[in-house]
């Protein structure tokens, strides 16, 4: 899977997490940027996350994540795309 593939998938369920498809990502990205974006659908993005891309989180992992750019690359890193 190249970073497109990853960042397209990734809309994706951040489009339907947040029933917006006016949302475009970014690596900068955070809570604040999305009008939606509280604890409770935070934990529902991340739910989705894991079923996306066959992987789990753990609590440390999610807790040191400060944007999108930050997720990418964890996500990257759990799906085995990067060392």
């Amino acid at each position: 899977m190249t970073d497109t593939d990853l960042t397209k998938r990734l809309t994706d369920v951040f489009h339907r997490t947040f029933d917006d498809d006016r949302l475009t990502l970014s690596r900068t990205m955070v809570a604040a940027d999305v009008e939606d974006w509280d604890s409770l659908t935070h934990i529902n993005l991340i739910v989705e996350i894991e079923r996306e891309f066959g992987i789990k989180f753990t609590t440390r992992e999610i807790a040191g994540l400060t944007n999108v750019g930050e997720l990418m690359d964890l996500i990257s890193r759990k799906a085995g795309l990067i060392a």
